[in-house]
């Protein structure tokens, strides 16, 4: 099933190289190139798919290629450091080396504009303060106001914000599973990486119910911001809105109460 799910194929033979990769049989370096570029090719479409998903909630200035190249790096750095005896299935294993790879690339790529960083960083002042004020998150017409840019800019600011913090909150979570089991050097301490998974959950608890429901819709369910809208029944702006000070929230209140632990 986990094959199946990783690559987009079910194959039945039990002499796969991929197989053998994945029991231990053999290592990496000790396939013949043949064999080599057969468990490539297995598992190259996971590369796409993960791809086209960062894809989704990056600038449509971000390539495609750029991520399929920088996770087919991340692919192989998988396949020649997989160590079975960690107890994690390759596929779980390498769609995060994958996934780290890419959000490397886009950390190297610097993919905001010094421009559109400004404008952000005004926004969310802007944002701040408004809701400060009045109790209330900014609306669009105020933020407008309070900055001087036009409707297009405030729009295109708050989608920058969001691709920012959906990058971020991805870098996180790659941090988090980085640490289970996959370091090169040592095995991973499941009561340290389960105690970091509990403080994030206690800080969901504390979040409002709609925004909750935004990160659970967002990043569980994977539903688009449209799709969001659509089962909250309110308008992909407010949905923009919710997810930003849910992750704000969680960041500040992450640090503020754990980070000296």
């Amino acid at each position: 099933m986990a094959i199946s799910s990783f690559s987009g194929k079910n194959s039945s033979s039990r002499s796969s190289p991929w197989r053998d990769l994945e029991s231990g049989d053999k290592a990496w370096n000790d396939f013949p190139p043949r064999d080599r570029e057969e468990i490539v090719r297995h598992y190259a479409p996971k590369i796409r798919i993960l791809a086209l998903r960062l894809k989704s909630k990056l600038p449509q200035s971000v390539e495609l290629g750029e991520l399929i190249s920088a996770g087919s790096l991340g692919l192989l750095d998988a396949l020649g450091k997989f160590n079975p005896t960690l107890g994690i299935k390759f596929d779980t294993y390498a769609e995060n080396r994958i996934k780290g790879a890419m959000l490397d690339e886009l950390r190297r790529m610097d993919w905001f504009s010094r421009g559109l960083r400004q404008k952000v960083k005004n926004l969310e002042d802007a944002m701040r303060q408004i809701e400060h004020e009045t109790g209330q998150p900014a609306t669009s017409e105020q933020l407008q106001d309070h900055t001087g840019l036009t409707e297009k800019e405030v729009q295109q600011g708050l989608e920058a914000l969001n691709n920012q913090m959906c990058v971020s909150l991805d870098s996180f979570q790659e941090h988090l599973i980085s640490r289970k089991g996959l370091a090169d050097d040592e095995p991973f301490q499941s009561t340290a990486f389960q105690e970091i998974v509990d403080k994030v959950a206690n800080l969901i608890e504390e979040l409002t119910p709609r925004e909750k429901l935004v990160i659970s819709l967002y990043y569980g369910e994977e539903l688009n911001m449209k799709e969001t809208a659509e089962v909250m029944d309110i308008t992909e702006g407010r949905v923009s809105q919710l997810h930003s000070q849910a992750l704000k929230k969680l960041r500040k209140n992450f640090r503020a109460r754990y980070e000296s632990d």
